[in-house]
């Protein structure tokens, strides 16, 4: 009985070490197989939709989300100023890849897979460092910027670039705390760049806006006016905001 209960508690301490091994007691590498597991219990099918959807999906619904609010803001009164604001979001998204660079240079983080045994990786090719992330740097930044321009579309931003980190470790490309420091290198740079930002484009936008040949870019034709008293305050429509205010 004493031996069956010696080889149970060895077997039990060796599958542990085992475990540990695999994760180095990390919550960070723990967390990495947690959500890369998934992957793994997916049918194929599913794996390829959520690669192109981490990898491309996801900024071109973005993009395409900014065109959309670029499209009715062109008949808002105060165009110029909204126009502005939908410019810095990849602008914003630009600027914080550059931030990344150095970081990662001085970080050196190999990727996941380099280190650790047994991930699902759905995507080659990733020979870079792995922080920060730049999807989740991209992301994120896009739809902080969004959403201070417009609130409505600019929470659907935010959920992409969530679901964007989330999946960047589902692909098993990068860690956790890859992707989280993606989220706030994205952020610090959309919020605390944005005063800069607008007081460089709203007069470049308003200047657009007068030209005869290229005004459209900024206000819709026949939008020009809208019924609106020179000088008095125009109020945004419910759920939408632009920087300038």
């Amino acid at each position: 009985m004493a031996g069956a209960l010696a080889e149970s508690a060895t077997l039990t301490g060796a599958h542990s070490g085992a475990y540990l091994a695999e994760s180095g007691s990390n919550p960070d590498v723990e967390l990495l197989y947690d959500i890369n597991g998934l992957a793994k219990d997916a049918p194929g099918w599913f794996d390829h939709i959520m690669t192109f959807v981490g990898e491309y999906g996801l900024l071109l619904a973005t993009v395409l989300m900014v065109v959309w609010c670029w499209w009715g803001a062109r008949r808002r009164p105060d165009a110029a100023a909204s126009v502005a604001a939908l410019v810095w979001v990849p602008l914003a998204a630009g600027v914080a890849v550059l931030i990344n660079v150095p970081i990662r240079n001085f970080v050196e983080r190999p990727r996941p897979f380099l280190d650790h045994d047994g991930l699902e990786v759905l995507i080659d090719g990733k020979t870079d460092y792995s922080f920060v992330s730049d999807h989740a740097t991209l992301t994120m930044a896009m739809g902080v910027a969004l959403f201070l321009a417009n609130r409505k579309w600019g929470f659907v931003g935010l959920v992409f670039g969530v679901l964007g980190g989330f999946l960047r470790i589902y692909m098993g490309v990068h860690y956790p705390t890859d992707v989280i420091g993606g989220f706030a290198l994205g952020t610090a740079v959309a919020l605390l760049l944005s005063p800069v930002a607008m007081a460089l484009l709203t007069p470049v936008t308003k200047a657009i806006e007068r030209s005869p040949r290229v005004g459209w870019l900024v206000r819709a034709r026949g939008a020009q006016g809208q019924g609106v008293v020179p000088g008095a305050r125009v109020e945004p429509p419910a759920g939408q905001r632009d920087l300038a205010a």
